[in-house]
């Protein structure tokens, strides 16, 4: 993948020098899991611009017209979704695979296999997308990150894998 494929060569150069200086933090924040996590729910959220068939697709345009910008909302994904239930809206990762294995950019059936084998107590009934790439993060903090957090709460998620994409 070429995440930066959709940028002018002077942007591509100015966000590769960029992405080279980032250091990564000092220290990282770190929440015990407090229930054992053969008795958790788990959901997931991908960075893939995932979206079921009939849902507002993520903007793909505006991500064509501005590629520093992408959108910054979210979607649930049933559990049960395969990829012939969703589409991938996200300029910047190759979509073939995904088009064959939806476990690729989301792997709930895996989670599913985690369930049935006892290691973690069940999966969410639902998981969750945004888009990936989206390099000014304030609508994620102020807006996106906490409605994700009230619709896990209110599924009573006890933890949550982010697969980023």
């Amino acid at each position: 993948m070429d995440p930066y494929r959709y940028l002018p060569f002077l942007s591509r150069k100015v966000m590769q020098a960029w992405a080279e200086r980032e250091r990564p933090p000092e220290q990282v924040s770190w929440t015990p899991l407090a229930t054992p996590l053969s008795q958790c729910r788990v959901a997931l959220i991908s960075t893939a611009g995932i979206a079921s068939l009939g849902d507002e697709p993520f903007d793909e345009q505006a991500e064509r017209a501005d590629p520093w910008r992408g959108d910054d909302g979210w979607r649930a994904v049933p559990a049960t979704a395969t990829a012939a239930d969703v589409g991938v809206h996200h300029l910047h990762i190759d979509r073939t695979p995904v088009e064959e294995d939806l476990d690729v950019v989301l792997p709930a059936r895996r989670l599913a296999d985690l369930a049935a084998a006892g290691v973690i107590g069940e999966a969410n009934h639902r998981h969750f997308s945004i888009m990936g790439y989206i390099l000014d993060a304030t609508g994620l903090v102020t807006d996106t990150g906490p409605e994700l957090g009230a619709e896990l709460v209110a599924d009573d998620v006890d933890l949550v894998l982010l697969v980023p994409v």
